[in-house]
């Protein structure tokens, strides 16, 4: 693929997911996200919100997670609706999301892969 051809692509704006879910979820909601065209996350340990009023009273939450992944805009709302509609599912699937919008990306190639674009991907020459 010539290198020319990278240049002409019409850019689809990205969004950065946050969610916070149970630890023992976060592998389960790693992959409902990548299924929306998500090439690539960070998980890492959080805290929920109530954890100061746990403490106080002697008791211990669930430790959690929140995953950091870069969606394409397309995409946003459908992967919100779906991890809304999981969130749902029971005690174990509690969580919250919500995107951010990036609004400046450097690289063509850098972009392609954040906005799982195959039209960028450099192949080998023969």
């Amino acid at each position: 693929m010539p290198m020319e051809s990278t240049r002409n692509i019409a850019p689809v704006k990205l969004e950065v997911v946050f969610a916070i879910v149970h630890n023992e979820k976060s592998a389960y909601y790693t992959s409902l996200i990548q299924s929306h065209q998500a090439n690539i996350h960070l998980t890492v340990p959080a805290k929920g919100t109530s954890h100061l009023i746990l403490d106080y009273l002697g008791l211990t939450e669930k430790p959690k997670s929140l995953i950091l992944s870069v969606v394409r805009a397309d995409q946003s709302a459908a992967l919100i609706d779906l991890l809304d509609e999981t969130f749902k599912k029971g005690k174990n699937y509690k969580g919250v999301a919500f995107t951010v919008p990036m609004t400046s990306i450097v690289g063509t190639l850098v972009y392609g892969f954040l906005a799982n674009d195959k039209r960028t991907v450099k192949e080998k020459e023969a």
